[in-house]
């Protein structure tokens, strides 16, 4: 469409495409990127993302189906159509924008919307099905189960990024409906109110949302509260300079895509500059924590789906495949069984936000800089620790005996990872234990703890009989053990080995301490 007006009145452009008005909200200018303009990288992550979503587009349903991945065999799941994942590929396609590319968007999206609960009242009202074929959650619903709130920050950022960058692309009708819906998001998140600032991921797609469509939605009284909660996410990292939801390598990655939102679409250069400055920080706290040699980030973890970024899609993993080749990045492959493939499709938000690295930051992603300690507060009682070796990295978190550990959590306080034989990385991960407090330095992990504590064991061809009480003899690493347990069990699971000591008060994990296996 050919642009015939262009008029700037303090921070909003109003933009006339062919005599429909498109208000654009005015912070960095869009780079309207496509394909040819991305750097070698983040081309070849995007037409890898847009390979999965040709091949797993449903052109019945108009949405993708989800790819096979081990974690939706292993929960027996269906190969459900994808409400979210599937404007993530739309955007991919407006970026591509080849023959076909926007009619099949506008399809998606269309749908996508459809998918919007308008149930006034409800705590779901506002946000999305995961699928369209969800059952209506009813007077029962748990929350996460029945449904997912936070699909109204993931879709709504996603049309916000739509009508940002490729608004000439899409009609004046889904341009409207889509702000209509991230204004009724809104709202629904406002009213029910479960979000909390310390809440990373969700908290800063927020606060860039709710000032959006405080602006597109028309809707003045909400910039005020929308600039409050800003102000408190920010003043909340700006405590320790971390956020509270610390170092994930799902997690981390969604941080970064809501900060270059902030960076980038802002209202107000006070906001672009927090954004910036908290992604520059968490690029240079993650750096602090990867292993180049290893391609992975050492724990702890406040939430994590895996324990090698080799072996699983991470978005932190896709932010650095846009700035290192594929021998170099976390992840080369995405063939099953590759897990998390779904999340694959953001990668076109990705490469359409551009990545920030500080030149100090890159560094220490390119190539390994050398052993070094991480000890890093989080929040009141809670500190980060890792050693950062050559070929093995691990970590610990202090919690003051504020938090435990279940088999169900995503919260990895104890994480070891090591180069195996074969190039493979083997893994430790503490799955269960009472409230801990657990130390990493050069020699190991001190861990305090009461009660009873879990560990699986990741390694090629390893057997039960390697692990005893007092030293696990693993492929390329062994650990020592000392503690107070009253009894030690070893017992093979599948491709791993899940150890339990009974009746702790005090372990110690000790790196190397003999010759590997």
């Amino acid at each position: 469409m050919k642009m015939t007006r262009f008029i700037l009145r303090s921070r909003i452009a109003t933009v006339l495409f062919a005599g429909v008005v498109v208000l654009q909200v005015a912070g960095a200018a869009p780079r309207h990127p496509n394909a040819a303009s991305l750097s070698k990288n983040s081309r070849e992550i995007f037409e890898t993302a847009m390979q999965w979503g040709d091949q797993y587009y449903d052109a019945k349903a108009n949405l993708c189906r989800m790819p096979p991945s081990p974690q939706y065999a292993e929960a027996h799941l269906p190969a459900y159509l994808a409400v979210r994942e599937s404007a993530w590929y739309a955007v991919g396609l407006l970026l591509r924008d080849g023959s076909g590319d926007r009619e099949r968007a506008a399809q998606i999206l269309n749908i996508v919307l459809s998918a919007q609960y308008r149930e006034p009242g409800k705590p779901w009202d506002g946000t999305f099905r995961r699928t369209p074929a969800e059952p209506e959650p009813g007077a029962q619903a748990v929350i996460w189960h029945a449904y997912d709130p936070n699909w109204r920050e993931f879709v709504g950022t996603t049309f916000a990024v739509i009508l940002n960058e490729y608004p000439n692309r899409v009609s004046e009708d889904l341009r409207k409906r889509m702000i209509d819906a991230i204004d009724y998001a809104i709202a629904g998140e406002m009213k029910q109110g479960r979000l909390a600032p310390s809440y990373t991921n969700i908290s800063l797609m927020y606060g860039f949302l709710w000032e959006f469509a405080a602006v597109r939605g028309g809707k003045p009284e909400w910039k005020p509260q929308a600039e409050q909660w800003q102000k408190t996410t920010y003043d909340l990292y700006k405590q320790h300079d971390a956020f509270f939801e610390y170092n994930s390598p799902t997690y981390s990655g969604v941080d970064i895509f809501g900060l270059a939102l902030w960076r980038d679409y802002a209202l107000t250069p006070l906001m672009r500059k927090r954004g910036s400055e908290m992604e520059a920080g968490l690029w240079r706290t993650t750096a602090d924590l990867y292993n180049a040699n290893l391609r992975n980030i050492s724990g702890p973890f406040d939430r994590a789906y895996g324990m090698d970024m080799q072996s699983y899609v991470s978005v932190m993993g896709l932010w650095l495949r846009t700035v290192l080749d594929a021998d170099h990045a976390p992840l080369t492959s995405f063939n099953p069984p590759v897990d998390h493939i779904p999340d694959l499709w953001i990668a076109p938000l990705i490469v359409v936000l551009d990545t920030r690295i500080p030149p100090d930051a890159m560094a220490a992603f390119e190539s390994f800089p050398g052993e070094h300690q991480v000890r890093r507060p989080i929040a009141d009682q809670r500190i980060a620790t890792a050693w950062i070796g050559k070929t093995v990295i691990y970590g610990g978190e202090i919690t003051g005996h504020t938090r435990d550990v279940d088999a169900q959590s995503q919260f990895h306080a104890v994480t070891v990872q090591w180069q195996a034989p074969e190039g493979k990385i083997g893994w430790i991960q503490l799955t269960r234990s009472p409230a801990i407090d657990a130390v990493a330095d050069q020699s190991g992990i001190a861990i305090s703890a009461a009660g009873d504590v879990s560990f699986r064991i990741s390694a090629p061809a390893i057997t039960s009989s390697d692990a005893t009480q007092s030293q696990w003899n693993l492929p390329g690493l062994t650990v020592c053990v000392k503690t107070d347990a009253k009894s030690f069990v070893a017992t093979k699971h599948g491709p791993f080995v899940d150890v339990e000591y009974k009746g702790i008060t005090s372990m110690q994990l000790t790196m190397a301490c003999g010759s590997p296996k």
